[in-house]
């Protein structure tokens, strides 16, 4: 009798110590994406002696390169912002993003007609800091990021709200006399609210890393032209939970994105 109960009780503690190991079990995966990218945008800016302006803006991407899933069009941007320049060293920006998703060899029918899957919207706040000395402007802009999805999503793989903090860095340089205008910048994303098993040793974690070079060409009074190189370091955690919640699977994504530009200016 004795006997049948510790066997009862080993039996019991087995079945424990099996369901604490699947739960704490991770399988570890990383996956790499090599791109180069394409990019075209034009801005409308239009400004008033208040210190207020309006601007729209329109982007698109294409990769003409993609490790994964080969060349395509990649997302829109379509972009209203509302600035404002309390004094001559800050400026606030409020905007929303209009983001369409590009659909690639890996989209199914169904997921192409149902447009939660491709649609994207994003709101933003920052604050920008700037000072100019005699041949360069130096700046910090700090921005708050909501992106929000209306698809399906585990809630415990991911957010159907993503907050982010943008901070960048950068540097206009002023040539006396010239048209051209070179700059450089450098930003880094790190995420505010990913969810508990996304994050990284229990912490939120940078999410890209990106610095843009280029010059900008003023070809009228009232418009310019952008050219520029961009190298993005993307870096991204999914989880996949399995139904019984005792199995968790982990992929580091890791993005190398290159890409060239041309950008077309109108402020008036």
């Amino acid at each position: 009798m004795v006997k049948s109960y510790r066997l009862k009780l080993i039996g019991v503690l087995l079945l424990c110590s099996i369901s604490t190991f699947a739960w704490n079990y991770r399988s570890e995966d990383v996956v790499t994406d090599n791109v180069a990218q394409l990019r075209f945008g034009t801005t409308f800016t239009k400004k008033w002696r208040t210190g207020l302006q309006l601007g729209v803006s329109e982007d698109l991407w294409f990769d003409v390169y993609n490790s994964e899933v080969g060349p395509h069009f990649r997302k829109s941007y379509t972009t209203v912002d509302l600035g404002y320049k309390p004094i001559e060293y800050v400026k606030l920006d409020l905007g929303y993003t209009l983001k369409l998703l590009g659909p690639d060899s890996t989209w199914s029918d169904s997921k192409k007609a149902d447009a939660n899957e491709w649609i994207r919207h994003r709101l933003y706040f920052s604050v920008t800091g700037s000072y100019t000395f005699d041949y360069a402007k130096i700046y910090l802009r700090e921005r708050v990021q909501l992106d929000m999805r209306t698809d399906s999503v585990n809630l415990l793989e991911k957010n159907k709200y993503d907050l982010f903090l943008r901070s960048r860095v950068g540097t206009d340089f002023i040539i006396p006399g010239k048209p051209f205008k070179p700059y450089l910048w450098v930003e880094l994303i790190n995420t505010l609210n990913a969810p508990k098993y996304q994050q990284k040793n229990g912490n939120q974690f940078i999410c890209s890393v990106r610095t843009q070079i280029g010059f900008k060409w003023r070809i009228t009074r009232l418009s310019s032209l952008d050219f520029f190189y961009r190298f993005t370091y993307g870096y991204d955690r999914d989880i996949n939970i399995t139904r019984t919640k005792g199995y968790i699977e982990l992929t580091e994504e890791k993005l190398y994105m290159h890409s060239v530009g041309v950008r077309y200016n109108l402020d008036w």
